[in-house]
């Protein structure tokens, strides 16, 4: 609801972003203390186990930011996307996810350019947001 009493409609792409990021963010939260998910095996390092699971925080949180319509939460989403991003980039360049299979390299190059489209959609609809 905005401050008028009316609702606040989130175009479909926006709300289609939300969930996903939101159900992509989980799946690597769960993925970071399991170790396994659809053949990309990860590393048992502490170390990864806890920076995977923060990673995927972050795209929970951009996900439900969005939500707000708001331009802070927008802008809130950017930041985390980059995070995401940048964190991903940290583990491997620091040797915390292996690059040791085919499956590995997959899913973390895709993942990584899903959150970059992300990004890139909310930050080209960061007009819409009040």
């Amino acid at each position: 609801m905005n401050g008028n009493g009316n609702q606040t409609k989130r175009p479909m792409g926006i709300l289609l972003a939300s969930v996903l990021m939101v159900l992509f963010g989980l799946a690597e939260v769960a993925t970071a203390f399991s170790h396994s998910f659809f053949g990309i095996a990860t590393s048992q390092m502490s170390a990864e186990d806890y920076s995977s699971a923060l990673i995927g925080s972050f795209y929970v949180l951009a996900g439900l930011f969005v939500l707000t319509m708001k331009k802070w939460g927008a802008n809130l989403t950017i930041l985390f996307l980059i995070a995401d991003i940048l964190g991903r980039l940290g583990l491997v360049v620091s040797g915390l996810y292996p690059l040791n299979t085919v499956e590995n390299t997959f899913g973390i190059v895709t993942g990584t350019i899903i959150a970059f489209v992300f990004l890139a959609y909310i930050y080209a609809k960061r007009r819409i947001f009040q």
